[in-house]
């Protein structure tokens, strides 16, 4: 092989390390199209194809953003089955930096003693490796990405504290992973998502993202994020458009309503993951809910703060507790699914 690949694993059979290894001889041996599947985290999961030159396309948009160079050391610990995975080994090949292989921990450090200069990690992962102390290793790195799901207020916070650049991710199987990052720290940390490369961003006529450029091969990609158009390349994401509930003619961001959430139960120390969401009701057709993951607690004290920090329109109506939410295998929260499965 021309380029340093190392299995870190002790397992050389994981399937992190096959995968990588498979699809790295499919791109040497010059296969031109590459067949993938969606999250699924908001429907189906359908099989999409992307070319080969597309791939190298977003890989040198992140290479060209983050001053990645061949000296630079990459870690490998997402799933190289899925799109986050196959572009961290693709900015590798076609930059010629080492990649380390591991298999998808939630601390993918732990006993890691070679250097790294750059990784992509999910927020679990993020958190595991703080609440572990990896501070260290987190710090002497170039950069960090980290996308997936979305980041909780108490993360955001520990991440402003680390000294390594931080960037959240925006993108999708579609857009051949991210075609947008947020920096979350330092001096320069900001609130909205900055576009890379040649990407044209616009929205349509449901304030929904649409993303053109040559990692679409210049066809318009309409997704299903309400954003706000900050300028011509950077946006504020607000929510998804088929999470929005219509309540009583009032349209909800539910996304807006967890962001308020998420400060009280930072405060109130609740450690347990929630979603607001619709469901039925005779007379608002859909009525603003919470739903809770884990064991029952007495809300009482929990609603008179909602009282006090919501809009009636936003204030739920009902606390629903579910013992375990249903996620994909990328670990984002299905919520149609849950709710459904709970009922």
């Amino acid at each position: 092989m021309s380029h340093i690949i190392i299995n870190l694993s002790s397992n050389n059979n994981g399937d992190n390390w096959q995968n990588a290894i498979s699809f790295y001889n499919d791109w040497q041996n010059g296969k031109k199209q590459f067949d993938l599947t969606t999250s699924g985290s908001t429907g189906n999961p359908k099989p999409i194809f992307i070319s080969k030159t597309q791939m190298e396309v977003s890989a040198n948009q992140t290479i060209n953003a983050l001053n990645l160079t061949p000296s630079d050391n990459l870690l490998v610990c997402i799933n190289t089955k899925y799109i986050g995975g196959k572009m961290m080994l693709v900015r590798g090949i076609i930059n010629n930096m080492p990649l380390y292989i591991v298999e998808p921990s939630s601390n993918p450090l732990k006993n890691l003693t070679q250097h790294i200069d750059f990784m992509a990690v999910v927020p679990l992962q993020m958190q595991t490796m703080l609440n572990d102390g990896e501070h260290t290793k987190l710090n002497k790195m170039k950069a960090i990405i980290v996308g997936g799901a979305p980041i909780n207020q108490q993360l955001k916070i520990q991440i402003e504290k680390l000294k390594v650049p931080v960037y959240a991710t925006y993108g999708m199987t579609e857009t051949i992973s991210h075609i947008a990052l947020k920096k979350l720290n330092g001096s320069d940390k900001s609130n909205y998502f900055t576009s890379l490369g040649d990407i044209k961003i616009s929205k349509d006529d449901r304030n929904c993202l649409t993303v053109t450029g040559s990692v679409t091969n210049h066809a318009t990609i309409a997704t299903n994020d309400v954003v706000e158009l900050i300028n011509s390349n950077q946006f504020e994401w607000l929510g998804r458009y088929d999470n929005i509930i219509n309540s009583g003619g009032i349209k909800v961001n539910p996304e807006k309503i967890e962001e308020i959430i998420e400060q009280i139960f930072l405060e109130a120390n609740i450690q347990q993951r929630f979603f607001i969401h619709g469901i039925e009701d005779k007379l608002l057709g859909k009525k603003v809910a919470l739903i809770i993951e884990g064991e029952k607690f007495d809300t009482a004290p929990l609603q008179q703060i909602l009282l006090q920090q919501l809009e009636k329109y936003s204030y739920p109506k009902s606390i629903i507790f579910i013992s375990q939410f249903i996620e994909t295998e990328t670990g984002k929260i299905k919520r149609i699914e849950t709710i459904l499965n709970s009922l």
